[in-house]
This record gives C-alpha cells, sequence and structure tokens, in this order.
C-alpha cells in the first residue's frame, strides 16, 4: 500500500524491470475480460507544437483506477542523442483521483506496445513449429516485439530489414540480429522482399510509406503494424490490406487513426466493414482464433489509453502499490 498522501515514483529502468511482456499481456487480457469496451475509450488528445513536435494527451478510467498519459513524440531528438519519444503517465486512485504513481511515459509504452501485439498474437498465430519472423525497424519497439515474441512461440530465425533512408538503419539493425543471437535465436539482416518467406511480420518504424510488396506475404502468414496512429501515415500497403483478415484494438480508434486502413478506404479499396475483429473480441473467444490458410492476418495497433492504464496498474501493483 502506498501511504496517503505519496507518490511512488518508477523511474524507467523500474518500469522496464517490474514486468515482462507475458505479465503485461496477461493485464490487459485481464482488463479486457473484466469488461471493458476499448470502444468507449476516449480519443487521444494531440497538438502540434512548434518546431515540428507533437504533444499528446491520453486518459482513461477502469475499476478502481483512472490515469492520464502525456507524451512528446519530437521526430528531431534522435539527430540530438535524445529519444524520439517522452512523457510521463500519471495514475490515479479512481474515487478520489488521487494522485498515486508517476511512470517514465516512454518506458511505459516501450512496454505496453508489444504487450498489445503479444496478447493479439496469443490468439493469432497457432502454437506448432518455429516461425520465421522478419522485423522492420530497430528502435526500442523493436527490442520489445522481439522479447515478446519470443516469450511465447519458438522463433527459427530473426530477419531484421533496415527502412531505406532511415539514419544508422543499417548499423541498428545489425545491433538487432546481434541482440537476438545473444539470446540464442539464428538472425541475420535482411532485405524487404524476404517478407515472402515469412511466418510473421512485425513493423515498427516511424515510415509514412508502405514498406514491402504486400502482395508477398504468404496465405496464412501474419503481419503486424504498430508504427503509426496518423491518417495519412502506413506501413503496409493497399494490396495486404486487401486479402487479410484485419483485426484491430478498436474500430472506432482505427477508423480514426489508422493510416493503414484509412488510405485504402480513400481509394475505394476497402469500406469500414473490410474489418474482421477486435482485440476484446479474439480475447473473449468471439472470433475465430488459431490462425488461417486462405489469407494472410493483420493486426493493426494505434495505442490506446486504456492500455496505458491496464499496464501501469500491474506496474504499481507488482511494486506492492494499491488503492486505500
Amino acid at each position: 500500500m502506498t501511504p496517503t498522501g505519496a507518490i511512488r515514483q518508477f523511474s524507467a529502468a523500474e518500469t522496464a524491470g517490474l514486468l515482462g511482456p507475458a505479465a503485461a499481456a496477461d493485464a490487459l487480457a485481464g482488463v479486457l475480460r473484466a469488461g471493458l469496451d476499448p470502444e468507449s475509450c476516449p480519443p487521444r488528445g494531440a497538438m502540434a507544437v512548434p518546431g515540428g513536435g507533437q504533444l499528446l494527451v491520453m486518459p482513461a478510467a477502469a475499476g478502481a483506477y483512472a490515469g492520464v498519459k502525456i507524451a512528446g513524440v519530437a521526430p528531431g531528438n534522435p539527430a540530438r542523442g535524445l529519444p524520439r519519444i517522452t512523457g510521463t503517465y500519471l495514475l490515479l486512485d479512481g474515487p478520489t483521483l488521487r494522485p498515486l504513481a508517476l511512470f517514465d511515459g516512454a518506458a511505459l509504452t516501450t512496454l505496453r506496445t508489444p504487450a498489445v501485439s503479444a496478447l493479439a498474437l496469443r490468439h493469432l498465430v497457432p502454437e506448432g513449429r518455429p516461425l520465421r519472423l522478419l522485423l522492420f525497424g530497430s528502435g526500442p519497439q523493436a527490442y520489445g516485439h522481439l522479447e515478446a515474441v519470443l516469450a511465447m512461440r519458438r522463433l527459427a530465425e530473426v530477419v531484421v530489414v533496415a527502412r531505406t533512408g532511415s539514419p544508422n538503419g543499417a548499423e541498428g539493425a545489425g545491433k538487432l540480429a546481434a541482440h537476438a543471437r545473444g539470446l540464442g535465436v539464428p538472425a541475420r539482416t535482411g532485405v524487404a522482399a524476404e517478407v515472402a518467406d515469412a511466418d510473421l511480420v512485425i513493423c515498427c518504424t516511424t515510415a509514412r510509406e508502405p514498406l514491402f510488396d504486400g502482395r508477398l506475404i504468404a496465405p496464412g502468414a501474419t503481419v503486424v503494424a504498430v508504427g503509426s496512429h496518423e491518417p495519412e501515415a502506413r506501413e503496409v500497403d493497399t494490396a495486404l490490406v486487401r486479402r487479410a483478415a484485419v483485426y484491430v484494438e478498436s474500430r472506432a480508434a482505427a477508423l480514426r487513426e489508422a493510416g493503414d486502413l484509412l488510405v485504402p478506404e480513400a481509394e475505394g479499396a476497402i469500406g469500414p466493414g473490410h474489418i474482421t475483429g477486435t482485440l476484446a473480441e479474439l480475447v473473449a473467444g468471439r472470433m475465430p482464433a488459431g490462425g488461417t490458410a486462405s489469407c494472410p492476418q493483420l493486426f493493426k495497433t494505434v495505442g490506446m489509453a486504456w492500455e496505458d492504464l491496464a499496464v501501469a496498474v500491474a506496474l504499481f501493483e507488482a511494486a506492492g502499490g494499491g488503492v486505500q
């Protein structure tokens, strides 16, 4: 229990070390099973900041807790040796709105986003033979997603693809491949066309245009795209979206923010009803699970405030905190 009036402060290292992606995914599943409806989650607030950055505000409330993330997206930061994503998460007691804890917002995001993907993959990717994973990106989310996949499935190989034109892309891809080898997984760098041989493709980039030719994705393969929450930006192309079974965190959020779906819709290639199902439906067992051999599967995530809250609560309680 946190003493009355005391605010527990979690450093980035504490946030990263208290929970693994599997436990964070369990926390997300728990709030969905308890009845939380992502469709009713408040929309993300966004404001442009002079200099090219963006300020995001993401509030949520569920059960005995409430919380808000204030995050900054500063595209120029990597060139300054600073993280692209900054921010703070404030966790509150729900009934009294008394502040309980502060978390490093970037570290929380780095944990919760792979956990969301891991929860979806539990239902979309059948257990069985080891998977060939192809990763686009080499930043914190790519490392987090590698850890999340390793926590739930066996991997035969990891191929890391550097995004064309990305600063230090080839060097970053090489470092991530070396990291994967250090975890005992055969790993190397590769090229985008190798998606044709992948069982699982994960896109963790800041790309605004498609990363690969969606016609190459094999039926039965699964693609996860987490890099964008903007209506004009996308990591996957219309060809993939049109032929895939599409899963999202929330229909409302996806149709507000997911450029991966909104651009094909604007082109007339798909309609709003093209979404096959949601994360909540998968967790509740209301959708076919375990993969399909007839078409690819796409899980598109934009990141939602209820996810931050669920993981922040799990971290707080894992550290011995609790509402009074």
